[in-house]
């Protein structure tokens, strides 16, 4: 569930130059602002399709929102660091027989090329599928996954099936441990050999002062891999948000409006040696 933007162009931009000297993804800008123009097509349509009513889908519920994050982000294939724009469409779904998580991000570099990234997870509940009680102790549902991470245009494309156990801890409004597989289905000029992703996702409301916060997010460990150019290393990766419903408080409509910060904290960011711990202004609006 990471948010790359555009790891392989970095990788290729990276390499190229250091055993070609040649530039790889020259893009002239009219050829950029058609691109950026198209993906952000893609994200309005899904904004639209979005906003109809739940049960024209079968949603039992759903939940969808703008992010806009911003924060100094290193670029460690290209060993550069610049303050970075980000802005996520995010939409998670229940229905008669699961879940469904998905978000697409534009990130815009304030001196590099724009990144496009996307990710959807599709859950398949076995005690929904099964008509039986599953919970057991903290346990409360068991899930198979199916997961899939993109970068259009420029060749990359995972594939993560696994399974997925949901728990009942007091207090958060789900916690889930997914073990899933990562398959590589990328370009051949970056390809990577398959590994593995162990990932805690959830989410925690509670309430100070009158007012109403939330951390939610999550942790992930991804294997070692081999790519054209050698090792990727192992990371680990953590996506924090610490949430403010302003609405409550602001505009008197609550769950419609966030402030806060995304914490992300990465050992071996894509791969490399490079650590990084960063703070990113956070704007959420809520469809």
């Amino acid at each position: 569930m990471i948010k790359c933007y555009a790891i392989d162009r970095q990788i290729v931009h990276y390499h190229a130059e250091r055993y070609s000297g040649k530039m790889l993804y020259g893009d002239l800008i009219v050829l950029r602002g058609i691109r950026i123009l198209v993906h952000l097509s893609v994200m309005l349509c899904g904004l639209w399709l979005f906003r109809f009513p739940d049960t024209a889908y079968g949603f039992d519920w759903s939940v969808s929102e703008i992010h806009y994050q911003y924060g100094n982000l290193k670029q460690p294939f290209l060993q550069a660091e610049s303050g970075t724009s980000v802005i996520t469409f995010q939409h998670a779904s229940g229905w008669r027989f699961g879940d469904n998580f998905l978000f697409f991000d534009v990130a815009v570099p304030h001196d590099g090329k724009v990144g496009y990234y996307g990710e959807y997870y599709g859950n398949l509940s076995l005690g929904k599928i099964t008509g039986i009680d599953l919970a057991i102790g903290p346990v409360k549902d068991l899930g198979v996954l199916m997961g899939i991470n993109w970068a259009p245009g420029s060749g990359v494309r995972k594939y993560l099936p696994g399974v997925r156990i949901a728990w009942d801890v007091p207090g958060f409004a789900f916690l889930n441990s997914d073990f899933t597989a990562y398959i590589d289905d990328s370009s051949a000029r970056i390809q990577e050999t398959d590994s593995f992703m162990v990932d805690i996702n959830g989410r925690y409301p509670f309430e100070l002062l009158n007012s109403r916060f939330s951390i939610e997010g999550h942790i992930e460990y991804i294997g070692e891999r081999q790519n054209p150019f050698g090792v990727v290393h192992a990371w680990l990766f953590y996506q924090i948000q610490f949430r403010y419903d302003l609405g409550h408080r602001l505009l008197e409509r609550p769950q419609k409006l966030f402030i806060g910060t995304e914490w992300q904290y990465w050992s071996n960011k894509f791969g490399t040696r490079v650590n990084e711990n960063v703070f990113q202004a956070l704007l959420v609006w809520r469809l």
